[in-house]
């Protein structure tokens, strides 16, 4: 799938057991997984790639609902502007960087970029 600027792009999830969660999606869905040390795993053959990140934390809502845009300065900048709230800065990890935002209605989503 190419990305696409303001699109959903990934759906981040939490886990207690990655192990786990591993062999009952590909047991269920055969959906199939990369992992990216031990506290995070991707997953794809599922309609949406995504990814399940460890946690200890309790799970209320685990899904993290990604877009994507090329410019992450600028999308930060005009999420701030339409009223939302940065609450994790643009950072990098494997394959790019994101920051995450609350909206006003309270959600937290994230908006990534390759470049």
């Amino acid at each position: 799938m190419t990305a696409r600027d303001n699109h959903i792009n990934y759906v981040e999830l939490k886990a207690k057991d990655l192990e786990k969660t591993k062999r009952f999606y590909t047991a269920a869905f055969n959906w199939t997984f990369t992992d990216y040390g031990p506290t995070y795993i991707a997953f794809s053959d599922s309609g949406l790639e995504g990814g399940f990140e460890k946690t200890e934390n309790e799970i209320v809502n685990g899904a993290l609902v990604i877009l994507y845009h090329k410019n992450l300065a600028f999308i930060r900048d005009k999420i701030i502007e339409a009223g939302g709230d940065i609450i994790k800065d643009i950072f990098s990890f494997p394959g790019g960087r994101r920051f995450h935002f609350r909206d006003p209605s309270g959600n937290e989503l994230a908006v990534w970029s390759d470049q």
